[in-house]
């Protein structure tokens, strides 16, 4: 069996995945499902590999996050990867997976997961060692972002001061409690400060000069963001109009998780074993690529649109014959 074979089966099927079901539509064994499965052993590179050539890789924008895929079924004794995550849908911790990926909107306005953890407490490490692993690997494969974003879990200190380094700009969400000087031996937190529209050019404490903007949902809820800028952009310099681009760029790798979720079977799997599972991941996440791809190409109108398309004819067909 191939990895192909996998994600297109992924791709079209509109019920609940599992490895019954896919060695029905595929018209293999289950137990040739099981072994793909467990025996593939795909990393982030491979993913890397498989978008890098449809990528202007230089001067776009590096997004990282993580979404918990819900398994409130499973037995965290029986499934390595399965624990309690923090979920910021439930707002709680639930059982689950917790799927770390580095997605990447080049230029052009394409958008593609390029690498990619699963959270595991083997690894001995907190989610910033990941997020400094996996954006060293993207730069060492030859991407050239201008700008890295992230929310509030990834912007301590070193993950800060880290990015900086590598001379690249960031937009990263700040809690409300951190530490800013507008003023020279004045200090206050980022949700008492007065922030005009335009943003607060500011000392976060412990790092360098950013700038802070904020923004206020319907809910009334506020959220804060500060922006770091790049070779090409000074800090102070850093406007309105910028900070909208780099959070509009970064709702890519929001509506990717939704995808993955909805579209293509994230959470729809009835495996254990922490390589089986890596294995149905990284076939999720390159149907993933396939769908963003197709819909680049008008060969399906988008993403959301794989299923009428290929079910329409057969469905016509039906109706049609329809004693």
């Amino acid at each position: 069996m191939e990895a192909s074979e996998y994600i297109a089966y992924l791709l079209s099927e509109v019920g609940k995945s599992s490895c019954v079901r896919s060695s029905k539509v595929l018209e293999i064994s289950h137990d040739e499902v099981n072994r793909f499965l467990a025996g593939s052993d795909f990393d982030g590179q491979d993913l890397f590999d498989k978008s890098k050539g449809a990528l202007k890789l230089r001067g776009g924008v590096l997004s990282i996050d993580d979404t918990v895929i819900d398994k409130p079924y499973s037995n965290p004794d029986a499934a390595e990867l399965v624990d309690f995550f923090y979920s910021g849908l439930h707002h709680k911790s639930v059982k689950g997976i917790n799927l770390i990926v580095v997605n990447y909107t080049d230029p052009h306005g394409v958008s593609l997961p390029v690498n990619w953890r699963v959270y595991r407490k083997k690894d001995n490490k907190t989610k910033n060692d990941y997020f400094q692993d996996m954006i060293t690997e993207v730069f060492s494969w030859g991407l050239c972002p201008a700008w890295v974003t992230a929310d509030a879990w990834y912007s301590s200190i070193e993950n800060l001061k880290f990015l900086r380094n590598k001379e690249v700009g960031f937009m990263v969400g700040l809690e409300k409690n951190r530490i800013i000087s507008t003023v020279p031996h004045q200090y206050e937190q980022v949700g008492t400060a007065a922030i005009g529209e335009e943003g607060l050019y500011t000392h976060l404490k412990g790092f360098d000069y950013v700038k802070v903007f904020r923004t206020v949902d319907t809910e009334d809820h506020e959220r804060h963001y500060a922006l770091y800028g790049n070779g090409q952009q000074s800090t102070a310099g850093l406007n309105r109009a910028v900070f909208k681009q780099l959070k509009q760029q970064h709702w890519h790798i929001e509506q990717a998780f939704r995808a993955i979720k909805q579209l293509v079977h994230a959470g729809h799997f009835f495996v254990r074993r922490t390589k089986a599972v890596q294995t149905h991941l990284f076939c999720v996440l390159r149907a993933l690529q396939r769908l963003v791809l197709w819909a680049k190409d008008q060969l399906i109108q988008s993403i959301y649109k794989l299923h009428d398309q290929l079910f329409l004819a057969a469905q016509r067909n039906f109706v049609r014959n329809f004693a």
